[in-house]
């Protein structure tokens, strides 16, 4: 199992990482530090999540104590949708380092090709929203960009961007985004946005890799998928591992959330394990386009955005 995604410039992530969306603060913080002291070395954190003061805590605590140093560490956060506008990045961006207490990211990512007004945690009619014709992605790329170039993070890209906003975003861009992060899982596979990233040399991550229970109303469980089961079973595997082990055999990263500490061993260990060509073929055949993150949270009356819009180039 390859254990690393390399960029560009050589620079390399692991390919498993510790998801802390949905985390509450007062959880996350020992996720994070036990999932260091077992041997987590990528974090992905989010402004919007809520949480990055407490994930600040447990990174600084787990360097405190001699358990990593910041150099061992790939911490990657987002913009959040309010902040879209060139002139709004660093800051935001320093905000996220403050709570964080780190001097750079690793990685900084749009979190959605989605603008809202300033201050609006989530929309709730029209009037929250900017549309893009007026706060352009390549206008908030600008920003992005030069948060690079002032060293305050290491790499940037994007999240939930279709092949439409990429190809905007580089046709105009300095510095070519160099990563996407998008829900990916056996029963939504993007191969197609998948082949169009490795054609332009962006790499992927991926979000809710077991499935999610957002949607509660949901019968599609992924782990108790019978294909995934017989495999799991066959090659001693969890059906968690069986699913991480496949999107990561396919050269995409992934970033399975969890506050249990059995859990959070089980899928880092997913990297001992790897699946035949025929378990690969088995479990390609699962695909059925099925988001567990519909988009639709971003649909009001009249307002500008649609999830067929955001998914969809």
């Amino acid at each position: 199992m390859v254990t690393t995604l390399k960029f560009r410039n050589n620079d390399e992530m692991p390919i498993l990482g510790l998801g802390t969306f949905r985390s509450e603060p007062n959880e996350v913080y020992n996720a994070v530090f036990f999932a260091i002291k077992m041997g987590y070395r990528h974090i992905d954190c989010a402004a919007a999540y809520g949480n990055e003061k407490e994930v600040g805590k447990a990174i600084a605590e787990a360097i405190k104590q001699g358990l990593v140093t910041r150099e061992d560490l790939w911490v990657t956060s987002k913009l959040w949708n309010a902040s879209h506008g060139e002139e709004n990045v660093i800051p935001a961006l320093h905000q996220t380092l403050e709570d964080l207490q780190l001097n750079y990211l690793d990685l900084y990512l749009i979190h959605w090709p989605v603008a809202l007004k300033k201050g609006t945690e989530m929309p709730e009619r029209a009037s929250d929203f900017v549309p893009l014709s007026e706060v352009p992605l390549t206008n908030t790329w600008k920003g992005m960009e030069a948060a690079l170039e002032e060293g305050l993070t290491k790499h940037i890209g994007v999240s939930n961007f279709n092949e439409n906003h990429l190809k905007e975003i580089m046709a105009t861009a300095v510095h070519q985004p160099e990563m996407n992060q998008v829900e990916i899982h056996p029963f939504l596979q993007q191969e197609a946005l998948q082949s169009f990233c490795v054609q332009n040399d962006i790499l992927l991550t991926a979000y809710a890799p077991l499935g999610s229970l957002v949607d509660e109303n949901s019968t599609l469980r992924l782990l108790e998928n019978d294909t995934i089961k017989t495999i799991a079973e066959a090659r001693h595997m969890s059906p968690a591992q069986v699913a991480l082990a496949y999107t990561m055999q396919r050269g995409i990263a992934v970033i399975p959330k969890s506050i249990n500490e059995a859990r959070l061993l089980q899928n880092l260990e997913t990297l001992n394990h790897t699946l035949t060509e025929e378990d690969m073929a088995m479990l390609k055949d699962l695909d059925q386009e099925h988001r567990f993150i519909d988009g639709k949270f971003w649909e009001v009356d009249n307002g500008p955005y649609t999830a067929d819009s955001i998914w969809n180039a």
